[in-house]
């Protein structure tokens, strides 16, 4: 499985929390269409259909690449995922 670039990934989990928080707080048709695209984009990135997968596979895809850093290797790049059964 092709693994997304992790800034890409952190980008946009903050996004996808900044949403929520916001419609939680103040429902507003725009703000929900926003967090929609956001959760799509999530799905996509992860190669997932639900919200709940999606946000595994990212921390997934973020734990990956720290311990790439750790160990490293500070491209967090294909390398990375390839040494990584």
């Amino acid at each position: 499985m092709l693994m997304p670039d992790p800034g890409f990934v952190r980008s946009l989990l903050s996004r996808y929390a900044e949403l929520q928080m916001r419609c939680s707080e103040r429902p507003d048709l725009k703000l929900r269409w926003q967090l929609d695209d956001v959760t799509y984009t999530l799905c996509v990135a992860t190669g997932t259909r639900d919200i709940r997968e999606a946000l595994a596979v990212a921390d997934r895809v973020l734990e990956r690449s720290a311990q790439g850093t750790a160990a490293g290797d500070r491209s967090g790049g294909p390398a990375a995922d390839a040494a990584t059964p």
